[in-house]
C-alpha cells in the first residue's frame, strides 16, 4: 500500500493555497492502475467500473487510475465507450486520455494491463511484480486468464461485450483484493 503524500500521478500539483494549509492527515491508500493502449476504450472502462465497484462496497482507502502505453492527451472515451458504460448507469462523459508515465506506475501497488504486450511494457517502466494483465490478476496465481480484446473500431455490441467481460473480471479482482481492501 502507497501513503498518501499528495502526489498526484496524473499531474496535478497542489496550488499554493492548498501547500499553505495545514497537512491533511497521512492516510494509507492501495492504489491500482488499469492500462491498455490508447486510453479511450478498456482501461477508462476498467477505471469507472472499478470506481462504481468500490463505491458499492463501501472501501474508502483505494484508488483508480487509468492510462495508454499511447495515448494521444486529452481524448475522450470512445462514444461506444460513453454509451455502455451510461446504460449501467457509470458517468464515462468527463474522461480524458492519459499517457502513461513513470510517476504512475510508481504510485501504483497493482497494475493492471489489458494483454500481456502491455505487461511486458509495464515491466520495462519498472512495474515488475505489481503488473499483471487483468485476466491474470483476475484468474488467481495458479491459473492463467485471458487479455481483454480491443473493441476500438467495433460496433457498440462488440463494446457491450467488453464492458461485461470487464465488469466480470474487475469484480474478480476486488474479490481477491477484498481481505486486505475491505473495511
Amino acid at each position: 500500500m502507497s501513503t498518501n503524500d499528495e502526489r498526484d500521478p496524473a499531474g496535478a500539483q497542489p496550488t499554493s493555497d492548498e501547500s499553505a494549509a495545514t497537512p491533511a492527515p497521512r492516510t494509507t491508500t492501495f492504489n491500482i492502475l488499469f492500462v491498455c493502449t490508447g486510453n479511450t476504450c478498456r482501461s477508462p472502462l476498467a477505471e469507472a467500473i472499478a470506481r462504481a465497484e468500490i463505491e458499492r462496497r463501501g472501501w474508502k482507502n483505494v484508488e483508480v487510475l487509468s492510462a495508454g502505453l499511447s495515448a494521444a492527451e486529452g481524448r475522450p472515451a470512445s462514444s461506444e465507450a460513453v454509451a455502455v458504460a451510461r446504460r449501467a448507469g457509470i458517468a464515462l462523459e468527463g474522461h480524458r486520455s492519459r499517457q502513461l508515465r513513470p510517476e504512475m506506475v510508481e504510485w501504483a501497488d497493482l497494475v493492471l494491463g489489458m494483454g500481456s504486450g502491455h505487461v511486458i511494457a509495464l515491466d520495462r517502466l519498472g512495474a515488475g511484480d505489481r503488473a499483471a494483465t487483468l485476466g491474470d490478476f483476475a484468474a488467481g496465481s495458479d491459473q492463467e486468464g485471458r487479455s481483454v480484446a480491443d473493441p476500438y473500431g467495433g460496433n457498440e455490441a462488440v463494446y457491450e461485450e467488453t464492458f461485461q467481460e470487464l465488469r466480470g473480471l474487475i469484480g474478480a479482482a476486488l474479490d481477491r483484493l477484498a481481505p486486505i481492501l475491505a473495511p
